[in-house]
């Protein structure tokens, strides 16, 4: 599983300790674990995570995905609020009009997306930034988009807090949560001591009990 970088307390109230324990504790540890299974003795036992994502179908990509996704939503979250980089503001601008725009267009889109999902903003190979609601374990990847953040509108992902109130969980999880994916990876990779390539940074989360490769999110810090 993969280690999640504060307590899974530390987002009360407005992310219970109970919300973890069974969100990260079991969801995220059924997905982790089935696709384990699944995998045992296909091409995809060694393949890193990602690419399972993009080439994968079926009970795989399933639950590929949720890993996958799970594990970018929890590593995005933080109980220790940090300004937006002025770089990132200027990006959202861009796209989106102003950063309360994109908020505003972000939550509409997390609240109006149908049953289970996720809502992602992402970026294409030109650096232009868009708003992406996908149903079920859906990710942008699959579109060839780069993932920048997610927030889960699955019911279990907000349920013991906010029973069905969607927009109240929204209110909560929307990006004053999170710290900008821009600045929180560079610090993961200076931490870890991983090299700079081309202009990326390239951030390894490590899925510690799955059986290949680790889990690879790349931001482009030239182009974001």
């Amino acid at each position: 599983m993969p280690e999640l970088p504060y307590a899974p307390e530390a987002l009360a109230p407005k992310m219970s300790k109970e919300t973890f324990d069974y969100h990260y504790g079991k969801h995220l540890q059924t997905y982790v674990n089935n696709l384990n299974n699944l995998i045992a003795g296909t091409p995809y036992e060694w393949m890193p995570l990602d690419e399972t994502v993009r080439k994968a179908d079926g009970d795989i990509f399933h639950n590929a995905a949720q890993a996958w996704n799970h594990t970018f939503f929890f590593r995005m979250l933080t109980p220790a609020q940090q300004p937006m980089p002025a770089k990132l503001a200027a990006k959202l601008t861009e796209a989106f009009g102003s950063v309360e725009a994109f908020k505003e267009q972000f939550t509409k889109a997390a609240v109006g997306l149908f049953g289970s999902g996720w809502a992602w903003l992402a970026m294409d190979k030109a650096g232009k930034l868009s708003i992406v609601a996908k149903p079920n374990a859906g990710n942008p990847m699959t579109d060839g988009l780069r993932p920048v953040m997610t927030v889960d509108v699955w019911e279990h992902a907000y349920y013991i807090d906010y029973r069905n109130r969607r927009p109240d969980f929204l209110a909560a999880a929307r990006p004053e949560v999170a710290i900008p994916l821009y600045e929180r990876f560079v610090e993961l990779c200076r931490e870890k001591g991983f090299p700079t390539e081309t202009g990326e940074f390239g951030a390894y989360m490590q899925v510690d009990s799955l059986n290949y490769g680790p889990l690879t999110i790349i931001l482009d810090t030239d182009t974001l």
